[in-house]
């Protein structure tokens, strides 16, 4: 797998402007504007009081002097008030009406009349409060780095710029033919007038496809990088959001910014998100908004042209799912497959990966490439961290071979529980379970090497494991060497029927991975005489009954092949061990005494041909 290499989004990027200090500007001048006028007030000492009182005070002779306004009387005080205030104010109120209140000994005071003024700021003071409070808040909780209160359109994309952190096609190893179709569009991305020279054009999309972990997202930048342009990136599930319609609008959005950046790459990890064919689901409701943002994900494929420096790059690991429109010519004109790397794949991406790491002289990196069959470059790398911390834990100075093997059990098999402890009978079960799948393996022509055996409980419940690894790698099983894997699936089981005479729960795995593969044989490659040369499998996307392809009897005549295939492959298994019994007794003991044998430490065992393709009943 690639190295992958830290970076950081591009703060030089497209990034909208910060208006924080704004907001709360706007907070402060509110807060002023409301509270200022009470401040003022006790800070000069004034005190607004009933127009009762204040004509108290001028009977009693306490007012020095007075200030006549147009509704109000203010009053300077001889000596401070209990309060401390030095003056007061009070609202005027008619002589006539104030002479009758105070025969009466009613306290009373006036209400000034609200000028249209007033009224105003009582409607703009809290707004000017509320209105930068809640454009802050809207802001934070929807979680935008946009301009606006509303800045849920934008699309999420990060814009890195290659230059700062450079990833190079030097950082991509095992996956030299999807390097050699990418060299093109760096090509191109660097010099278009000459690439173009003789009338062609680069590919509008390039789609990345394979199982997780080989790289493809590493690919994306290494061309970034090669070409020097910058990087946005965004992932297919950013886009569908709660409202309706922003999945469409990020997608403009994303162009957009595209084209202002030009040349670029965009990269749409997991695709398969956004693309899922349509008509997928019954639930028309839940499914408009995906389609709405495909369609305008189409729409926007056919409105942009390389020649403006934009193209655009997608991975997924799922590509029967997509719809038909988005992989025609003139979308995603070239797919590109990012396979598991090879034997010499994964030594090229080992290569990479141990310079971080301290290796003992004598080991070899074709002996552990050799470990490692079906491994993508991310499970590779977490192999090498797992061996480095396996020479750690044992305190060597340097990563061993036995390290590498201690990695690849914990990687395959899980972490060994050596506090679970096991009954006698218990491990009894387990030694001839595991010791069944070793003899059937060491006994079938064709069956991958057995490595290892052991009775250690690993995992979330595994008692025991049988580790093999192929020789050489295989692109295309026969018949015969798919049968022998069902035998070797069924051998723990034969053997406990063997040994015991009766079934346990021990094999529940086995069964579960011989089933898959009987229907496979049968439903996909055609390995079956009655049901015949036929492949059986639903639609991708499309939900029963629709999905449905299959008669009541065929499904019926399905389900009696994949039983006769997995009663074919226990008889074998069972054969084997009769044959081979002695050995099975022998290694049970020694499996039940060491708790793990490696491969020189099994018995030996008599092979038997390999066993004919099973006849089928009528």
């Amino acid at each position: 797998m690639p190295q992958t290499k830290s970076r950081k989004p591009d703060s030089r990027g497209p990034a909208p402007p910060q208006r924080s200090w704004l907001q709360w500007s706007l907070v402060v001048v509110a807060l002023a504007l409301i509270f200022l006028p009470g401040i003022v007030d006790r800070a000069g000492g004034n005190s607004r009081i009933p127009y009762s009182t204040f004509v108290q005070l001028l009977d009693s002779g306490r007012i020095s002097s007075v200030e006549v306004g147009d509704s109000y009387l203010r009053g300077t005080l001889k000596s401070r008030s209990a309060e401390g205030n030095s003056e007061v104010v009070t609202n005027r109120v008619d002589a006539v009406i104030a002479d009758e209140l105070r025969k009466r000994g009613v306290e009373f005071s006036g209400k000034p009349r609200s000028s249209a003024l007033d009224t105003l700021l009582a409607w703009l003071l809290p707004l000017l409060f509320l209105l930068p409070l809640w454009w802050f808040l809207s802001r934070r909780l929807m979680g935008q780095q946009a301009a606006g209160p509303f800045g849920i359109a934008r699309s999420r994309a990060k814009v890195y710029v290659e230059p700062d952190t450079k990833v190079a096609f030097d950082d991509v190893a095992g996956v030299d033919e999807a390097k050699a179709e990418l060299r093109e569009i760096v090509a191109f991305l660097r010099d278009p007038a000459s690439f173009g020279r003789l009338g062609a054009r680069v590919p509008k999309g390039v789609l990345l496809v394979g199982p997780p972990g080989t790289g493809k997202t590493l690919l994306a930048r290494a061309v970034a990088g090669e070409a020097s342009v910058p990087f946005i990136s965004i992932n297919g599930s950013e886009f569908v959001e709660l409202y309706v319609g922003v999945g469409a609008a990020r997608v403009r959005d994303l162009f957009e910014r595209a084209r202002q950046t030009a040349p670029c790459i965009i990269f749409i990890d997991e695709i398969d998100a956004l693309g899922r064919a349509r008509g997928a689901s019954t639930l028309s409701g839940a499914n408009d908004e995906k389609e709405q943002t495909l369609n305008q994900l189409l729409a926007e494929l056919d409105g942009f042209s390389p020649e403006g420096g934009v193209i655009l790059l997608a991975a997924t690991n799922r590509p029967e799912i997509l719809d038909p429109a988005l992989l025609r010519a003139g979308r995603f004109d070239r797919q590109i497959l990012v396979d598991r790397p090879d034997r010499i794949g994964r030594l090229q991406i080992l290569a990479v990966h141990v310079k971080k790491i301290r290796l003992a002289p004598e080991l070899q990196l074709d002996e552990v490439a050799s470990l490692t069959p079906g491994f993508t470059g991310a499970d590779i790398a977490n192999l090498v961290n797992e061996a480095a911390l396996a020479a750690t834990r044992r305190g060597g100075d340097a990563v061993t071979i036995e390290d590498f093997t201690v990695a690849v059990e914990r990687i395959v098999a899980g972490l060994a529980k050596k506090s679970r402890v096991l009954s006698p009978r218990e491990r009894e079960i387990t030694a001839y379970h595991e010791m069944g799948h070793a003899i059937v393996a060491l006994a079938t022509p064709g069956a991958d090497p057995v490595q290892k055996v052991s009775i250690i409980p690993h995992g979330l419940g595994a008692l025991g494991f049988t580790l093999q690894r192929p020789a050489d790698e295989h692109y295309i099983e026969t018949q015969g060497a798919l049968e022998s894997k069902l035998s070797v699936a069924l051998g723990g089981r034969a053997a406990e029927l063997s040994v015991f005479g009766e079934l346990s729960t021990g094999a529940a795995d086995d069964l579960v991975r011989a089933t898959e593969l009987a229907r496979e044989m049968v439903m996909r490659f055609g390995m079956d005489e009655t049901v015949g040369n036929v492949v059986y499998r639903d639609q991708p996307g499309v939900v029963p009954p629709e999905s449905r392809l299959v008669s009541e009897q065929t499904s019926r005549e399905i389900e009696v092949a994949v039983r006769t295939l997995l009663k074919g492959a226990l008889d074998r298994a069972a054969a084997v061990l009769s044959l081979n019994r002695a050995a099975l007794d022998q290694g049970a003991h020694l499996l039940i005494e060491r708790e793990t044998l490696t491969r020189d430490e099994l018995p030996r065992v008599t092979a038997v041909a390999q066993a004919q393709p099973h006849a089928q009943p009528a």
